[in-house]
């Protein structure tokens, strides 16, 4: 089974009031991977990506990440036009995964 497939999964047998933090966790480990973060540090998801050490390349890099984890294309102003890991979260909430989220 693919890891898309996985995490879909995953977040459809996990109870509605769950879900939202399982994505959370997802996103904020593939922009901490990124960033080459150990497990100590706390990942702020209000500040913009560029504050926290981004440069555009890395956020292609998440960008590409997240398309492979959640099985689809994400356009890329998305991650340019939601500058925060709290907003895109609410974008993948409502308009990627809707249909799963609470």
């Amino acid at each position: 089974m693919s890891e898309q497939a996985l995490v879909v999964e995953k977040l459809s047998e996990l109870p509605r009031s769950e879900r939202s933090e399982y994505l959370e966790e997802l996103v904020v480990a593939e922009f901490r991977d990124v960033l080459l973060m150990g497990g100590d540090e706390e990942f702020p998801v209000d500040q913009s990506y560029f504050s926290l050490g981004f440069t555009s390349l890395r956020i292609m890099e998440v960008k590409s990440r997240l398309e492979a984890l959640l099985g689809c294309a994400l356009s890329t102003n998305v991650l340019f036009n939601k500058p925060t890991v709290e907003n895109l979260l609410e974008y993948l909430a409502d308009e990627v995964l809707g249909d799963l989220m609470p």
